[in-house]
């Protein structure tokens, strides 16, 4: 079944490239894919899943379509078009970082390393975070964090090894903490976002952009909690980050319905208009199945934990994806981008579909995704 949907999503992802001529698919609506011209966070997405399908098939259409990707995020980076956001990790670790695990080619390998550059601009040394949106010192935004930003850090991590300075994986490091201690809730949900005092540094509260409300736990949220400390355990062997995925996949899978997809936010009310997250369920098998390549075979939790991430791929397959529908542009139905603000609500989303790929050649191939160097070793406890 795996293998099925794998060969289904690489032969839709062939269509896409003369579907999307170019441009970066977004969001969908009425099933068809929005495209924009490499200006939001979402991009890298779709250079992720192009060099995927490269490195399954040697298909030479792939790498073309995928090397388009990367001129484009070098020109978007030579025009300062990365600045206002700390996504850097998600468009340029799918990019350029990925066409350097591929084929070693240098002039990619720098371009991630100036991208890591940008990054670190982002940090705010008298509060100890990357800000996530905004100028410094912007009113609203100026001292907030939010939990999406653990997937970049595996860019700064990547960039200590490969030029031996430190200072990235210092801040990552800093900031993968202020994030366990601050969106991490004593039940093993989490906060979306959280607010220090720009002055002092102090903790103001949590809060969401994108969840139910305030209090809230947005499960795409919760799912890059597991899948990002995951990665940060995976690079640092720290203990504290592995303890931290493993609540928040067990508050995720422990909260999901009965076909094991996840409903958008864990505390919205349900019912039958209630919407889904496929994206969510996407990202949190990727982050499991990660976390289970550092747990050892007797770790008291590995079975509940392989068991819930199996049935969510299963049902991602038979219930979510559109293999019966050749012509879909989309891989995975019903997921949701932003449901309080009625944007896409109900669709596809670019991010679900490269996390549903990178989960089906996780467990048909090991396959780790473009976080960090395959062949790495993985500390066990």
């Amino acid at each position: 079944m795996i293998q099925a949907a794998l060969q289904d999503a690489i032969r839709k992802t062939k269509n896409n490239i003369a579907r999307f001529n170019g441009r970066f698919p977004h969001v969908s609506v009425n099933d068809s894919y929005l495209l924009n011209d490499n200006d939001d966070w979402t991009n890298g997405f779709w250079s992720g899943m192009l060099w995927l399908c490269y490195e399954q098939t040697k298909d030479e259409q792939f790498r073309a379509a995928a090397l388009q990707t990367v001129a484009s995020f070098q020109q978007r980076l030579a025009e300062h078009r990365v600045l206002d956001h700390h996504d850097i990790g998600f468009l340029y670790s799918l990019s350029a970082k990925a066409q350097w695990f591929i084929e070693r080619d240098e002039v990619a390998r720098r371009l991630a390393l100036k991208a890591a550059d940008v990054l670190l601009k982002r940090w705010r040394e008298s509060i100890g975070i990357i800000q996530a949106w905004g100028i410094e010192g912007d009113e609203k935004n100026g001292g907030r964090i939010i939990i999406d930003c653990l997937m970049n850090l595996p860019l700064l991590f990547w960039a200590t090894e490969q030029t031996g300075d430190e200072r990235y994986a210092q801040i990552a490091m800093m900031h993968a903490e202020k994030s366990r201690r601050f969106l991490v809730r004593g039940d093993d949900s989490s906060y979306h976002t959280f607010y220090f005092d720009q002055q002092t540094g102090d903790a103001i509260r949590g809060g969401t952009e994108q969840g139910y409300n305030d209090g809230s736990t947005w499960a795409r949220g919760q799912a890059w909690g597991i899948y990002g400390f995951a990665l940060i355990y995976h690079y640092t062997g720290d203990l504290r980050y592995q303890e931290a995925s493993i609540r928040l996949a067990k508050y995720f899978l422990n909260n999901l319905p009965e076909d094991g997809v996840a409903y958008w936010d864990f505390s919205a009310p349900i019912d039958a208009d209630t919407k889904r997250d496929s994206s969510s369920s996407a990202i949190a098998i990727c982050g499991i199945h990660e976390l289970l390549e550092g747990l050892s075979a007797t770790h008291a939790e590995r079975d509940y934990l392989e068991q819930g991430m199996l049935k969510s791929l299963n049902s991602l397959i038979t219930n979510y994806a559109t293999i019966d529908n050749p012509e879909a542009e989309g891989l995975l139905k019903h997921g949701s981008y932003h449901v309080r603000g009625g944007l896409s609500p109900d669709d596809y989303m670019i991010w679900g579909d490269y996390y549903y790929m990178e989960a089906l050649l996780r467990l048909t191939y090991g396959h780790n995704g473009y976080w960090y160097e395959k062949g790495t070793i993985i500390q066990e406890s």
